[in-house]
């Protein structure tokens, strides 16, 4: 029987991540010959995660230019696909998210009549710019995948309610959680710099704020509740991984800048995040993978977003919505740190995203599928 050739692309290091643990059970799959493509939407914080899973690639794009637009990403990104496509002749296409790499590979596989399996399909906040532009590009994506593969009930709930055929959609759990379990052993027995400056005794706040539709006054009000929260909290410190993008660099740095107790660092690796969230007492983000991290380390999680597609998390307790208002980020902070039972509240339950086996239901279901 001839095996089929599946072509894995991402571009960015959410992608890499979350589809590291479907790329190694896939490879120990006889039915398949498995290709990756990195298109290099980012390039440092991918090339980490590269490095940590040692994944290889067969092809890769180096798309990634200094001020590059959506647009001139997607346009770039057309013809390089054109010349993988030709070289490596998939029988089918996974990608994952809801990036701007993963939006235009599905179009490009779409205008290619290749099927397209969708990881991590069905996630919605139901408002087109928040995130921008993730909730867009994963609507559309779901209009053009064959394969759903949904993390959460409500995940194929939202994909149904679109027309999306039910037997079109499988529930797998979410995998970056299958890539926690890769790589948390012995992460407690390493430190970090950052960590050795943190006093003895006093709390720790993991924050990680990065987000499009957070750039300018967001951002500084953001930046500003921190400052609140300190001032009012003395046993308390920050650990903040500033995202490279000059619109955060410029007003986190500006803002807190040599604030006392507060850690500004280089974006850490994914290994070292893990460490952070291991060691934090709660997390203050605007990241959608860490809402799904976080509950395995059973830490609370305050989302500085006013909408969120991963209210599974919302709904059992364990994350709150806090929006990105000053008043809100520091009552909400400062109750962690101050009542002990709305602390409690939060912690010790179930992750809701998955039990670390979405990888190897994924490659199950990918065997019984007729394609190719």
């Amino acid at each position: 029987m001839r095996r089929k050739k599946i072509l894995v692309v991402f571009g960015t290091r959410p992608e890499a991540l979350k589809l590291a643990p479907v790329i190694r059970v896939l490879e120990r799959c006889k039915s398949f010959m498995t290709r990756t493509c990195l298109t290099g939407q980012h390039r440092e914080m991918v090339d980490q995660v590269l490095r940590l899973f040692r994944l290889r690639t067969d092809y890769d794009l180096n798309l990634m230019q200094k001020d590059q637009t959506l647009s001139s990403l997607t346009a770039r990104l057309f013809p390089k696909m054109d010349e993988v496509l030709q070289s490596a002749k998939p029988d089918l296409i996974l990608v994952q998210g809801d990036t701007t790499t993963s939006f235009a590979v599905a179009l490009k596989a779409f205008y290619s009549k290749i099927p397209v399996g969708h990881v991590e399909a069905g996630l919605r906040t139901f408002d087109k710019y928040q995130p921008f532009p993730e909730e867009i590009n994963r609507v559309l994506i779901s209009r053009l995948a064959d394969y759903h593969f949904a993390p959460t009930r409500k995940a194929c709930e939202n994909l149904a309610a679109e027309g999306v055929p039910r037997e079109r959609i499988y529930r797998t759990g979410n995998t970056v959680v299958d890539a926690l379990d890769m790589i948390r052993p012995g992460l407690a027995r390493q430190t970090l710099p950052v960590l050795r400056r943190i006093r003895p005794g006093n709390k720790v706040i993991l924050m990680t704020a990065h987000r499009r539709e957070s750039f300018g006054e967001p951002m500084v009000r953001i930046c500003r509740a921190v400052k609140e929260v300190l001032a009012r909290s003395p046993g308390v410190e920050v650990i903040y991984p500033v995202h490279l993008n000059p619109n955060v660099q410029a007003v986190v740095r500006r803002e807190l800048g040599g604030v006392e107790r507060v850690h500004l660092t280089e974006p850490v690796s994914y290994r070292d995040i893990l460490i952070l969230m291991e060691r934090c007492d709660f997390v203050l983000t605007d990241s959608g993978g860490i809402q799904e991290e976080a509950p395995s380390f059973g830490k609370p999680v305050l989302v500085m977003r006013e909408v969120s597609e991963r209210n599974e998390g919302v709904e059992m307790g364990v994350a709150k919505i806090v929006g990105t208002d000053r008043a809100g980020i520091v009552r909400e902070s400062l109750r962690l740190l101050t009542d002990s039972r709305a602390y409690r509240r939060m912690v010790g339950k179930k992750n809701p995203y998955g039990d670390g086996k979405a990888s190897q239901r994924i490659v199950a279901i990918l065997r019984k599928e007729k394609f190719g």
